[in-house]
């Protein structure tokens, strides 16, 4: 089920600009690093690009169906900042992200897979995995539900920078909206 976005969690960019003295505080950092995807910012864009076009499962129209519905899920994603609590050179900030809930689609299609595959057959009753991916894909652009999740943000301060600390696995698929519940 999560092999759609599993190599989506080293697309996870942990992009950083220098902001001044004013914004260089745990939450903005943070603020900066969900509003990149927001705005689908030129990095996000390039590595997004870069992990469609790995996605070999897919064909071309595929790809772009892909790569239209996780532009939309990043342009889609909100947030709220709760607290921010700064222990020295160590920092967490806990956030409430709400976000298209793709785990039921993707569930919904794995069912679907195991219950129908007479559906997924080509003409010579082999499984054909391009009418699949185009059934799964299908649910997650049709899909409407949204989710909240916490996540815990740690940063640690290098040389009076605030430095956003890499994203565990569950933290990734909360982002993606395909974080099992």
């Amino acid at each position: 089920m999560k092999k759609l976005f599993s190599i989506l969690g080293i697309g996870l960019i942990m992009t950083g600009c220098s902001l001044g003295d004013m914004d260089n505080t745990p939450t903005k950092k943070v603020e900066e690093y969900l509003n990149n995807y927001q705005t689908l910012n030129s990095n996000v864009l390039t590595e997004l690009d870069s992990i469609v076009n790995q996605e070999v499962a897919f064909d071309e129209d595929q790809k772009t169906t892909y790569r239209d519905i996780l532009k939309k899920h990043y342009q889609d994603l909100t947030y709220t900042i709760k607290e921010e609590t700064v222990n020295g050179d160590k920092a967490t900030v806990e956030v409430e992200i709400e976000v298209n809930d793709y785990t039921k689609a993707l569930t919904e299609a794995e069912t679907y897979r195991t219950t129908n595959e007479s559906d997924l057959l080509d003409e010579d009753g082999v499984f054909d995995e391009s009418k699949f991916n185009d059934y799964k894909l299908g649910l997650l652009q049709d899909n409407t539900e949204r989710v909240k999740y916490t996540i815990y943000f740690s940063l640690t301060q290098l040389n009076d920078e605030w430095v956003l600390d890499e994203l565990n696995e569950t933290e990734q698929e909360k982002i993606l909206g395909i974080y099992e519940y």
